[in-house]
């Protein structure tokens, strides 16, 4: 293994951690309706627990609502009672062959409630990246001791590693600021 594939490996990593936060804030709803949102609702589709978007078509009507149109019309009721059992505290309505589904408008207390779950998402993945940085300093250090490479070498792969790491923690609070200032949209 080279200080090369250190960094690789780590960036790779600290990359991972930081596409799976964007993916747990997407799921953290704002006002606003975005079809991501019933992704993790199941319906029962012949005794098998399918995601919605596998037996429906989901679409945006508009900014606050999503459409939902199922392939075979009997699926419809079971569509609307899998959302509304769902832990998205959404009411789904049939419009005839379609479902809609409102999105209920955020009280300043669940705005803040979010945030607080938001900062801890954000700070989890923060303490993931100062664990790949923990890790991959560590590979630095047995190549130094196996004498695989020089103690500057080892250093300037440090700094590298220190580098990367504040990067992609610069790339979270960014993705944070986002995330904070969309739920606090009104």
């Amino acid at each position: 293994m080279t200080i090369a594939d250190v960094k690789k490996s780590a960036e790779q990593k600290m990359q991972k951690s930081l596409e799976a936060l964007k993916v747990d804030l997407s799921k953290i709803r704002s006002g606003r309706a975005h079809t991501g949102l019933l992704d993790h609702v199941t319906v029962d589709y012949y005794g098998t627990q399918t995601p919605i978007n596998q037996v429906a078509n989901v679409t945006l009507v508009d900014a606050r609502t999503i459409g939902v149109v199922p392939w075979e019309k009997k699926m419809a009721n079971a569509i609307e009672k899998a959302i509304r059992e769902s832990d998205l505290g959404l009411n789904p309505m049939s419009v005839g062959e379609s479902i809609r589904v409102p999105m209920p408008a955020l009280t300043e207390e669940r705005r803040r409630d979010l945030l607080k779950v938001v900062k801890h998402e954000a700070e989890t993945v923060r303490v993931a990246m100062r664990n790949v940085r923990r890790d991959a300093n560590a590979h630095l250090k047995e190549l130094l001791k196996s004498k695989e490479v020089s103690e500057d070498d080892e250093r300037r792969g440090q700094d590298d590693i220190q580098k990367l790491t504040d990067r992609y923690i610069a790339e979270i609070d960014k993705v944070l600021q986002v995330k904070e200032a969309e739920l606090m949209a009104v």
